[in-house]
């Protein structure tokens, strides 16, 4: 079992930055694929970002490269997104999530085995 929970959202303007953190328990989190998601209001849950359990392979949304960062520290069971230049688009919840089974950006849904419970990230004009 692995429990996941997001910090670092906020209220950032245009052009600023945000580090986002996910913290996981149990002894098993370097088993898993990493994921970011995010939703906006009256928007479908879309992939952010993704880390190998290794660490060595990332993935990115279109919307994001260059701008995003995914990183994770498997001795502190922790995944981080370093959000850069961010715009109002960008303004969702964003969620962590695991999968074991999956890595990449178009995993299906059943695939991921824990989510977090999001956190707010809101970008001002």
């Amino acid at each position: 079992q692995v429990q996941l929970v997001e910090s670092g959202g906020g209220l950032v303007q245009a052009g600023g930055s945000l580090r986002l953190s996910c913290a996981a328990s149990g002894s098993t989190f370097s088993r898993y694929n990493m994921n970011w998601f995010r939703q906006a209001p009256g928007n479908e849950r879309e992939i952010v970002a993704v880390i190998s359990s290794g660490g060595g392979s990332t993935y990115y949304a279109d919307s994001v490269k260059g701008r995003f960062t995914i990183s994770r520290d498997n001795a502190k069971n922790t995944v981080n997104l370093q959000m850069n230049s961010l715009k109002p688009e960008d303004t969702a919840v964003y969620y962590c999530a695991a999968s074991m089974r999956c890595l990449g950006t178009r995993c299906p849904k059943e695939l991921y085995d824990y989510w977090g419970q999001g956190t707010q990230v809101t970008v001002s004009s």
